[in-house]
C-alpha cells in the first residue's frame, strides 16, 4: 500500500543530494543539473561511516534518480572524474552503486555525472539489510537487522523514535516469474507457507513501480521461523510504523 511505503520514506536519504550545485571549473562540459558534486555526495554518505552503532546485518549504497520520473534505463551508470580521479560506477536495477570514500575525490571536489546527458538527476543514500547467499534468513536475524536499521536512523534524524520495526520487504527482479521473484515462511515446525507476491515500487520515494514484492511482517510469525527466497532480492527493505 502507499501508506505502508511512507513509512519507509524515514530509511531512505535523509540528506538527500540534489544535481544542481555544481561549482565552477569542476566538469566543463557538464551542464547545470547534469552532474553532483563529490563533497556534496560525501556529506550524505558518510553518516553511515561514522555511526558507530550495531550495522553488521546492513548494507550503504547511493541511489540514482532522475528528477523527471522517467527511469534510468539500463547500461545507466556514474563517472566519478576530476584532475587525478576517474572511476566508473556502474548502477544496479534500482539505480544503486557502492559509494567510494577518497580523499583525492573530495580535495578536488571531482564531479559524478550520469551517463545520461540531458537528464537531471538526484542522488540518495540507501541503507539496506544485507542480503545472504544461501537465501535463507533467520526470523531473529531480520529483526535484529531492522532494529540495526532503526538505530541508524534515530542517529541521522531524532524525530523517528517513535518508529518502530513492523516487517521488512524483498525486492526482486522485475523479469522472472511469481515463483522466482517469491519467498516461503518456514516455522519451527517444519511447516512452510509461500508469501504472496505483490507488485510496487522499491522504496518509498521511489516512483519506479513494478518490482515484484515480498512483505513479511514480524507478527505473522512472533517465535522462530525462516523466510527462504528462491532467488536472490534486489533489496531488502525494513518496514517501520
Amino acid at each position: 500500500m502507499r501508506a505502508s511505503r511512507q513509512l519507509i520514506a524515514a530509511f531512505v536519504a535523509l540528506l538527500a543530494v540534489g544535481s544542481t550545485g555544481a561549482q565552477a571549473g569542476t566538469q566543463g562540459e557538464a551542464q547545470a543539473g547534469e552532474w553532483v558534486s563529490y563533497r556534496d555526495a560525501y556529506r550524505a554518505m558518510v553518516q553511515f561511516e561514522k555511526y558507530g552503532g550495531p550495522k553488521n546485518l546492513l548494507q550503504s549504497q547511493l541511489q540514482v534518480q532522475s528528477r523527471d520520473h522517467a527511469g534510468l534505463g539500463e547500461g545507466a551508470q556514474l563517472t566519478l572524474t576530476g584532475k587525478t580521479t576517474q572511476l566508473n560506477l556502474p548502477l544496479d536495477a534500482l539505480g544503486r552503486t557502492v559509494f567510494p570514500l577518497t580523499k583525492a575525490a573530495y580535495d578536488e571536489n571531482a564531479a559524478l555525472v550520469l551517463n545520461r546527458k540531458g537528464m537531471p538527476f538526484v542522488l540518495r543514500p540507501q541503507v539496506t539489510i544485507a542480503p545472504r547467499a544461501d537465501g535463507q534468513y533467520d526470523a531473529a536475524d531480520l529483526r535484529t537487522a531492522c532494529a540495526q536499521a532503526l538505530g541508524f536512523v534515530r542517529y541521522v534524524d531524532a524525530s523517528q523514535r517513535a518508529r518502530q520495526c513492523a516487517g521488512v520487504r524483498f525486492v526482486f527482479p522485475r523479469k522472472g516469474s511469481a515463483e522466482t521473484a517469491g519467498a516461503r515462511l518456514r516455522h519451527a515446525d517444519g511447516g512452510e507457507q509461500a508469501l504472496p507476491v505483490t507488485s510496487g515500487a522499491a522504496f518509498a520515494d521511489d516512483p519506479d513501480e513494478g518490482f515484484p514484492i515480498v512483505t513479511w511482517r514480524f507478527a505473522t510469525a512472533p517465535g522462530r521461523a525462516q523466510v527462504i527466497t528462491y532467488n536472490a532480492p534486489l533489496a531488502i527493505v525494513p518496514i517501520f510504523e
